[in-house]
């Protein structure tokens, strides 16, 4: 048995292990400070987004995002403390990426058009608001899509791509809101009479406000009618008590003032042959 040759063998053993005891030492620091490095860096984002006043469904899903992608790259990292290649991970990572980037571009879309909502606050749930040919109460907003009640009490469902790249009308957002009524008058009615009818229908309902002013304007002598600009002011959320009660009252008061709401009408012409 040749002592020299075990002895040389024993050396290199030690020195290897030495080796990578050293690399296990120094992931397992790695580890250990990153992890707490990783959870101070959360804790902070936590409260620059709560005073921010981000969407809680939008700091929670910014947050598992920042935590996984840190504890990713955290783990590369240990891979090449302890001396394994990383390139062919990383690509690997990369590829996988950029898959599944293609095959969910529609959802891509629709995430970043709800981060932008929940940054940019063009609404609130509780608003009333018009966007994609849909008119409805925001109830609650996601990640990927906004949902609406609507005004028949349907549940209504848009994705938040579209909805951040198209028109939004916030209705809720000045606090109040115009109705806009016409009605119409026979030629044979007093223009001055039926102004003050109208008028006493909007000063009388206690939903239409005093500031901004009610209106009553004569909006156009059409073929049968006058027609008369009616255009009461209130709160956004009396807007269709007002604008049914409104109709409703004005035909009462017209027929008791004696005015005529006229209808449509054809004069037939004979011409004898």
């Amino acid at each position: 048995m040749d002592l020299k040759n075990i002895n040389i063998d024993t050396e290199e053993w030690i020195k290897l292990a030495i080796d990578y005891g050293l690399k296990v030492v120094a992931a397992i620091i790695i580890w250990v400070v990153g992890s707490w490095i990783i959870k101070k860096l959360l804790k902070g984002s936590k409260k620059v987004m709560s005073k921010s006043n981000y969407e809680e469904s939008l700091q929670k899903f910014l947050l598992n995002l920042t935590h996984w992608g840190l504890k990713i790259l955290l783990i590369i990292t240990l891979l090449g403390t302890l001396g394994i290649p990383t390139t062919s991970f990383a690509a690997i990572l990369a590829a996988a990426g950029l898959a599944i980037g293609m095959a969910l571009q529609g959802s891509l879309g629709n995430f970043a058009g709800g981060v932008l909502i929940m940054i940019f606050k063009p609404f609130k749930i509780g608003d009333l608001i018009e966007a994609q040919g849909e008119v409805g109460v925001v109830k609650e907003i996601e990640i990927f899509t906004t949902k609406l009640t609507g005004l028949s009490n349907k549940e209504i469902i848009i994705p938040n791509g579209a909805l951040s790249n198209g028109n939004i009308v916030n209705y809720t957002t000045e606090g109040t809101r115009r109705v806009d009524l016409v009605f119409g008058v026979s030629y044979d009615a007093n223009i001055k009479q039926s102004k003050e009818v109208l008028m006493n229908v909007l000063t009388s309902h206690p939903n239409v406000l005093k500031d901004p002013a009610p209106a009553v304007t004569v909006l156009e002598l059409a073929d049968s009618s006058v027609n008369f600009a009616v255009r009461p002011w209130c709160k956004a959320e009396h807007y269709w008590n007002v604008y049914f009660d409104v109709t409703e009252n004005t035909k009462e008061a017209l027929d008791a003032a004696g005015i005529e709401i006229p209808y449509p009408h054809q004069v037939e012409i004979q011409k004898k042959g």
